[in-house]
């Protein structure tokens, strides 16, 4: 039972960083619940302050990354419509062009959302797509990031047990 665990919680692992970059999978959460499995086993003992600390850095990272690309588009002057067009995009982008389509996607996504709220400015557009993508690479670096000290932690602890 114990070894079925630990593959579920290394494909958990796997999945959060895939979540990293797509979003309709909450890669840090995805990460948090292998840890939670691998303190379900019989040779680690649960922590739950671990837990609870790890789980609250989830949660805060997912809430965070719903505001970063927001945050990024209304500095460099953008409008919902932009947010919804770099959504849009990082979809359709992902689908069609694999890993690349996430940045390309996200960037023409919102580009073509600023425009079709005002048509006339292309410049403000553009200037509203770029931070779009950076709020976006940020958003996708701290899952990311946070992912992985996961990962390093469940592998760490599942070495020392």
């Amino acid at each position: 039972m114990d070894l079925a665990l630990i593959i579920i919680g290394i494909l958990l692992i796997i999945i959060g960083l895939i979540g990293s970059f797509v979003p309709v999978i909450p890669g840090p959460i995805t990460a948090w619940v292998a840890l939670l499995i691998l303190h379900q086993t019989t040779f680690v003992s649960p922590d739950f302050t671990f837990l609870g600390i790890t789980l609250s850095i989830a949660i805060g990272v997912f809430i965070l990354d719903y505001f970063i690309p927001i945050i990024g588009a209304k500095k460099f002057g953008g409008t919902k419509s932009g947010i919804i067009g770099a959504t849009i995009g990082l979809i359709v982008g992902l689908i069609f062009l694999g890993p690349l389509g996430i940045f390309l996607g996200t960037f023409t996504g919102a580009f073509i959302g600023e425009l079709i709220n005002n048509p006339d400015d292309k410049r403000t557009a553009l200037k509203a797509a770029s931070g779009s993508l950076i709020g976006f690479i940020t958003g996708v670096f701290l899952k990311f990031s946070i992912t992985v000290l996961f990962g390093i932690y469940f592998f760490k602890i599942l070495l020392e047990n």
